[in-house]
């Protein structure tokens, strides 16, 4: 599992590391009950504190998508195809709002946008 942090990032440290695990899940970089690393390994390899890697861990477990066992490890939550479906959806709606809030910034209207957006929707090779 590759995690890049950005220090100097407006998005805490811990959402960060979240999103990226919860990315490499749903993506399958990471598969069902493949173990994530220690909260103490993670913490020293990424050079953050062990209660932040702790948290994010925390927050994954609370929306599904790790397992903890106490004493052995934090472990790939059991494949929720709902669930899974559900993050896939929530990251693309993420990225058009990201992408919309971007175009009102400078300066685009709303059947600009969604001209651009039938455009590229024209363009895409459909599998």
């Amino acid at each position: 599992m590759h995690i890049i942090l950005n220090n100097s990032s407006m998005v805490p440290i811990y959402e960060q590391l979240m999103d990226q695990v919860k990315n490499a899940i749903i993506n399958g970089e990471l598969s069902e009950n493949e173990a994530l690393p220690s909260v103490r390994a993670l913490s020293g390899k990424l050079r953050i504190s062990a209660l932040t890697v702790k948290k994010a861990y925390d927050r994954l477990e609370e929306e599904g998508f790790v397992v903890t066992v106490h004493g052995k490890g934090t472990y790939v939550a059991a494949a929720d195809r709902q669930l899974a479906l559900e993050a896939r959806r929530k990251s693309v709606e993420d990225d058009f709002a990201a992408a919309v809030s971007k175009a009102a910034a400078v300066g685009l209207g709303r059947e600009e946008i969604l001209e651009i957006v039938e455009i590229i929707l024209e363009d895409y090779q459909w599998s």
